[in-house]
């Protein structure tokens, strides 16, 4: 059963975030947590969130807008840094309200609650026809970039502001999936730099026995056919029906993360 749950999130959300650029990380943490304690779920999702972007680079990198990704990434694996130093103080602050539900104890902070606006308002923009036209100049792009990698640092959900902001440069649908998947990697790198070798030197070996490498690779593997099922589906897909795919994945994190939920 926890094979089937854990890659079954796996190879759905993976082919979905080929699209929309964020969600693995975030839902398939919860579908670990079922099972295993918070520190081991979010180290075993670290993972396979950094094998899945690198093979997604190989699958769509090289239509990746260079110049792009430059001026987004490098902004915002310097914020990441500053984010990730920032993030013991936010993690210190108390919750802002707390409940139970099915046995379990949910809090929602004022970070969460935070990003979780800046995303509805994102998710409003995208889906509603009045910003149909709505799009950024070139110029803001680095700003982008800060603010992105600024809140991955901080809480690990970069993803859905990085995608939020280049949907509305102007790339083409082939460049635009490109580009986000090598602005990840580039922003994953430098975030787990901050934090993540620490944290995986003290309990690597607490993933290798509660959860067992063969989960890990099981998870990893199904994430890599759910990638590859979604980059074929690339040319039969719209920019149009993107934006709405990222509008509604938008709506769904906003409501998980505002209600503590994840």
């Amino acid at each position: 059963m926890v094979y089937l749950i854990i890659c079954t999130v796996s190879l759905i959300v993976s082919a979905l975030t080929l699209f929309s650029g964020f969600g693995l990380g975030t839902l398939l943490m919860p579908a670990f947590a079922l099972f295993f304690p918070l520190e081991v779920a979010i180290g075993a999702t670290a993972i396979v969130h950094l094998a899945n972007n690198i093979f997604k680079v190989v699958l769509v990198g090289k239509r990746a807008d260079i110049r792009v990704v430059l001026t987004f990434a490098i902004p915002a694996s310097g914020m990441a840094i500053v984010g990730a130093l920032l993030l013991n103080y936010f993690s210190g602050m108390q919750p802002l309200a707390e409940y139970v539900l099915a046995g379990r104890v949910f809090s929602i902070t004022f970070l969460k609650l935070i990003i979780a606006v800046l995303i509805a308002i994102f998710a409003i923009l995208e889906l509603a026809p009045s910003f149909e036209t709505l799009s950024f100049h070139p110029k803001y792009i680095p700003l982008g970039g800060m603010l992105s990698g600024f809140f991955g640092g901080l809480s690990g959900h970069q993803g859905a502001l990085r995608t939020a902001f280049l949907i509305r440069i102007g790339l083409k649908k082939e460049a635009f999936i490109g580009t986000m998947v090598v602005s990840a990697v580039v922003v994953d790198v430098t975030r787990l730099a901050a934090y993540g070798v620490t944290f995986f030197s003290q309990n690597i070996h607490v993933i290798r026995g509660q959860i067992g490498y063969g989960l890990i690779a099981a998870a990893i593997l199904t994430a890599f056919t759910g990638a590859f099922i979604g980059s074929r589906l690339i040319k039969k897909i719209t920019m149009r029906t993107i934006k709405r795919i990222v509008g509604i994945l938008l709506f769904v994190l906003a409501f998980i993360l505002g209600t503590g939920i994840v």
